[in-house]
């Protein structure tokens, strides 16, 4: 019986010079590897270099045994570089309020396997959502605000992603404000979903001041979160168009259908390693 060769997607930034993917190239081939997909982009006004290479491996290939071999053309380019085993699925939590149709889509579409990740668990500060999420088969972990400090609530959050071991952090429609010192200890770790097309419309009430100023388009943007409220990387928009005749009602539906495939989007490109960061801005290999 064959055996399945490993997967692996290496990601690297560094200063733009020739050569780069050359030497790449070179290295995961003289390692008896095969690219499958690769994907690389210099940035004119950075001056960075960016790169994704999804590649095939031999049956006893390892990250360690790759990184050994890669190590030295990772020092002469001075890359900053990461390697990940495709066999091993992102650790998943989502965290959630009271409006479930960003976590209903995340659900679905778990359930059928289009998110190659490990949905570990959901957390929420509300007991609305725990009938539908138990359902699944998932623990739902209710850590509410309410009779203490926002300290201590995400003391309990954290306390629980570090326990779970969780990779990513999903708020699906979280309507809390992650405080400066969470925002930091997950940097590069938690997507938000903003129920408009950023940066218009931050905060709260997207949609009624989108109303408001008779709109013809409206959005949804899932980015990573910071500690400037919706100011973090931009990973993935998309919009809708509106019309005179429609209510703020409609506009929140219509916004609705597109938070979630927004934000299912999103998850999808990080957790199969397509996002790299650049500053403010972000890089997503699709």
């Amino acid at each position: 019986m064959s055996v399945e060769p490993a997967r692996f997607v290496l990601t690297l930034s560094c200063g733009d010079r020739r050569g780069i993917v050359a030497a790449v190239a070179n290295c995961i081939a003289s390692q008896g590897c095969n690219i499958v997909e690769s994907a690389q982009y210099g940035d004119p006004d950075s001056g960075r270099f960016f790169m994704r290479v999804s590649f095939s491996g031999l049956p006893d290939t390892t990250v360690e045994s790759f990184s050994r071999g890669f190590e030295p053309v990772a020092t002469a380019y001075d890359f900053d570089w990461k390697l990940h085993d495709l066999r091993v699925k992102p650790r998943v939590m989502i965290l959630v309020s009271k409006m479930g149709h960003c976590l209903n889509d995340l659900l679905y579409r778990n359930s059928i396997g289009q998110l190659p990740m490990d949905l570990v668990s959901v957390v929420s500060n509300h007991e609305t959502m725990r009938r539908r999420v138990e359902g699944e088969g998932l623990p739902y972990h209710h850590v509410p605000v309410d009779g203490r400090s926002k300290a201590e609530q995400e003391a309990e959050i954290l306390a629980l992603i570090d326990a779970q071991q969780i990779d990513l952090v999903v708020l699906a429609r979280y309507m809390q404000v992650l405080s400066d010192d969470m925002s930091a200890r997950l940097a590069g770790r938690v997507i938000n979903i903003h129920h408009s097309f950023l940066p218009s419309f931050k905060g709260a009430k997207p949609y009624h001041r989108a109303h408001d100023r008779g709109v013809k388009l409206i959005g949804a943007t899932a980015h990573y979160v910071t500690a400037e409220l919706d100011e973090g990387p931009i990973i993935e928009q998309d919009v809708g168009r509106v019309d005179h005749s429609m209510s703020v009602e409609e506009l929140i539906a219509i916004g609705r259908d597109i938070e979630n495939t927004v934000l299912a989007r999103a998850v999808k490109f990080h957790i199969e390693h397509r996002v790299l960061l650049n500053d403010t801005r972000t890089v997503v290999f699709r």
